[in-house]
């Protein structure tokens, strides 16, 4: 094993994509940014498509910068795949596409959403089989439409590869469903790491079209068609990009900490051997994902700065830059506490309009004031969002019988003091932020683990941990 082992992320996202470049030497890992692309879907009359030549493009650019940036006679190891979650490419015995890749914001799986809500028994039925809620972007509803609609593809298409599958496909020429990005599809038995076949047949779906997923860690083989990275093996690692930002929290081995990777959306969950199911899940809308060596990932999906982004575009004076930023949580925390926050399971702030809009018209409903100022308003959002966490990890500790002691929270609303402190406050337990790049770390980490030169998950957690950046925020009573 050479001193420092390079190896490269490929951590794909809905609106941006990279290609990081991670060296770990001496117990630890610095990362450099070979590429940064932008992505978007694209519609086509009334559907929405990936532009996956784009994305294949990017991705091989990356990859050559990354070979670039490697010092003088040192070589790439390997390559691992992360991408969001829920879309795939249907593809033929040779990989070639037999059909557009669509985007899981198309619209065409409503039918499919309410016929299965307004189907109790059924749903009652899927989710105790595959313990995935019923959510407009499941892939199983994706391709329930599509064989209903194109009803020719069932004879084109011979397997359904997930984008991480695709892109592994791509790389090493070698087609496997991997285990975390084939848990979102709600078609995975939540008891095994194989598909429900009860569930394949009620949507339709060819069950050839699947193969047993694999775990993280399995060696695919090695790069094809790219010259600078001869000799480069593709490990699978976690596809769900989530997955990776989890495995890449410096946990305690002791199960007692919930993670909260905080953004657009506040994902909130914990490490299982077992999955949460049952009626009070079905009702929480409980996501039992899955970790990449088989286990459990629990979580539910809290609206998150989403709200404080769309409140923003209701004030001229927002702020435009790191130093105003700053300034308006500092205003916002010298206000006192929200005495009654917002209802953060409202359908109404889902998209709307106005969200200041959406925000006055509970508050009117509840005969509550509207905040002053856009601090005021800040500071009643980020007070919800701690308790709509809180709320989270209160259902958790019920469903599961443990208790947790930390919340460890990474991403975006990490860097939030307010948001933070909240978090603390409503639950009671001291928060942990740290600063971290979750998904490629945790994509690197799989990696480093499958090529030796870590022991394992708990090992390099421990050795990140020793040396990330990180704030602890006490609970306030």
């Amino acid at each position: 094993m050479p001193s420092t082992v390079y190896s490269a992320a490929i951590d794909l996202g809905a609106t941006s994509g990279r290609v990081i470049l991670g060296a770990w030497s001496k117990n630890r890992l610095t990362l450099t940014e070979a590429h940064r692309f932008p992505n978007a879907f694209r519609s086509l009359g009334t559907h929405d498509y990936w532009e996956i030549g784009t994305l294949w493009h990017e991705v091989q650019t990356g990859l050559r910068k990354a070979a670039a940036a490697l010092p003088r006679g040192a070589r790439l190891a390997s390559v691992g795949v992360d991408t969001w979650g829920v879309d795939y490419a249907l593809v033929n015995d040779t990989g070639r596409l037999v059909f557009p890749v669509h985007a899981y914001r198309d619209a065409r799986t409503q039918p499919g959403l309410k016929h299965l809500a307004n189907t109790r028994a059924a749903l009652e039925r899927i989710y105790a089989a595959t313990g995935i809620p019923n959510v407009f972007y499941n892939t199983s509803l994706q391709l329930e439409e599509v064989v209903a609609h194109c009803p020719a593809v069932a004879d084109l298409a011979t397997r359904c590869l997930f984008l991480p599958d695709y892109l592994n496909f791509l790389l090493s020429g070698r087609m496997e469903n991997e285990l975390t990005v084939a848990s979102t599809s709600q078609l995975l038995d939540v008891h095994t790491t194989d598909w429900s076949r009860p569930t394949l047949d009620h949507f339709h779906l060819p069950p050839q079209w699947f193969t047993k997923p694999v775990l993280t860690g399995t060696k695919l083989g090695r790069v094809r068609g790219l010259p600078e990275l001869a000799g480069t093996q593709v490990i699978v690692v976690p596809g769900h990009d989530t997955a990776c930002a989890y495995d890449a929290m410096p946990a305690s081995p002791d199960g007692t900490d919930l993670y909260i990777s905080s953004g657009t959306w506040s994902l909130v969950g914990f490490e299982s051997d077992k999955p949460l199911l049952g009626p009070e899940a079905l009702a929480a809308r409980i996501a039992n994902e899955r970790i990449g060596d088989g286990r459990y990932r629990p979580l539910t999906n809290v609206i998150g700065l989403w709200m404080l982004e769309g409140l923003m575009k209701d004030f001229s004076a927002r702020p435009q830059s790191d130093r105003e930023w700053a300034a308006l949580i500092a205003a916002a925390e010298k206000l006192p506490a929200a005495k009654a926050p917002l209802d953060m399971a409202d359908p109404a702030f889902a998209n709307p309009p106005s969200m200041k809009a959406a925000v006055d018209a509970q508050l009117k409903k509840r005969k509550l004031p509207a905040p002053k100022n856009l601090a005021a308003y800040t500071r009643l959002v980020c007070d919800s969002l701690g308790h709509g966490h809180a709320g989270a990890m209160r259902a958790f500790e019920r469903m599961s019988g443990r208790t947790f002691q930390r919340i460890l929270m990474v991403g975006g609303g990490s860097k939030n003091r307010l948001l933070c402190q909240a978090t603390a406050d409503a639950a009671g337990i001291p928060v942990v932020s740290f600063n971290l790049e979750g998904t490629a770390v945790g994509n690197l980490a799989r990696q480093l683990i499958a090529l030796g030169a870590v022991k394992d998950l708990a090992t390099f957690r421990s050795h990140l941990g020793a040396t990330l950046q990180q704030k602890i925020y006490t609970p306030r009573s």
